[in-house]
């Protein structure tokens, strides 16, 4: 009897906090009905990748296959071709992305002139909002070997003109840096927003103790905006395999093709191109699993050392 009045009372207050905050609940629902719309209902669908899936008969009605695509995509001969192609460049964006967002960051917080920093924050912020196949365009146009603007300064210098889309060992270099330019202001926002909460009294102690700039940068922004550092890695890190596909695709060609076939592209080819759909459906759960897994596993390492983590 008590445990009843308990589980009344609460529901009670569940529902009369709800009626306090309708207004918070409304605002709430589009979010929610997309997300379950667009991420909890297509969910069913994961298992054509454990079926043998026909159009022609469903998903529930194809008979079931269990692990058999899984285990052909593992002992294919392109698998590790692909996990070396995707790794390679997930490593290298994961590399260099957050650390010179941070770096701006700082030099933008540092920089005298405060119309040289709004400037500067701008400009390095606009390139997120171009569009990937007109940021791939500017790119094939700029290194154009016959009459692109970096092949036509190297030709005045005397060098060789170099097909950079063409060549493979270009191809990680260039899919990492133009990541960097499009991104790096983004991020950047993140460690401004850090930054802009740090004391300014600890300065003003650092500065009367003989601190030059270097060392508050040292030992007072970047200890400051560290878990901000450490979480921004750990959900990328959740996305090492995830290599962009757009990307990737529009600066694919058969010259670089042995550098630039990536797991999502493959699976894009097996699944739309050769009608693949079980096959194509296992990869990307293998991808999303391995994903998963090095997620969960970077967070309790973040955990263990820095005592920062998403939970």
């Amino acid at each position: 009897m008590e445990k009843s009045k308990r589980i009344y009372h609460t529901n009670k207050s569940l529902r009369q906090r709800i009626l306090r905050n309708s207004g918070l609940y409304i605002m709430l629902m589009p979010m929610l009905v997309y997300f379950i719309l667009f991420h909890v209902l297509p969910l069913w669908g994961l298992q054509i990748a454990l079926r043998d899936y026909k159009p022609a008969l469903g998903i529930t009605g194809s008979p079931w296959a269990g692990l058999k695509y899984i285990e052909k995509f593992v002992t294919s001969y392109s698998f590790w071709t692909l996990m070396k192609n995707t790794l390679v460049l997930g490593v290298y964006c994961f590399a260099i992305c957050l650390p010179l967002a941070m770096v701006l960051a700082l030099v933008l917080k540092y920089l005298p002139l405060k119309r040289t920093s709004r400037f500067v924050q701008v400009a390095s912020y606009a390139p997120h909002f171009i569009s990937m196949v007109v940021m791939v365009g500017m790119l094939k146009t700029f290194l154009m070997p016959g009459s692109g603007v970096v092949n036509v300064i190297l030709t005045s210098l005397g060098y060789d003109a170099i097909d950079f889309m063409g060549s493979a060992k270009y191809f990680p270099h260039l899919y990492a840096w133009t990541r960097v330019w499009s991104h790096m202001g983004f991020n950047a926002i993140i460690f401004v927003a850090g930054l802009a909460g740090v004391s300014e009294d600890l300065h003003e102690a650092a500065i009367v103790d003989g601190a030059n700039k270097w060392q508050r940068i040292i030992h007072i922004d970047i200890p400051a905006i560290l878990p901000t550092m450490v979480i921004l890695m750990i959900m990328e890190s959740g996305n090492l395999l995830n290599v962009g596909f757009e990307k990737v695709f529009l600066m694919q060609t058969s010259s670089n093709l042995t550098v630039s076939e990536v797991i999502s592209t493959y699976t894009y080819k097996m699944g739309l191109l050769s009608t693949q759909y079980s096959y194509a459906a296992a990869i990307g759960l293998f991808n999303n699993v391995i994903n998963c897994i090095i997620l969960l596993t970077v967070n309790k390492i973040a955990q263990k050392t820095t005592e920062s983590s998403l939970w």
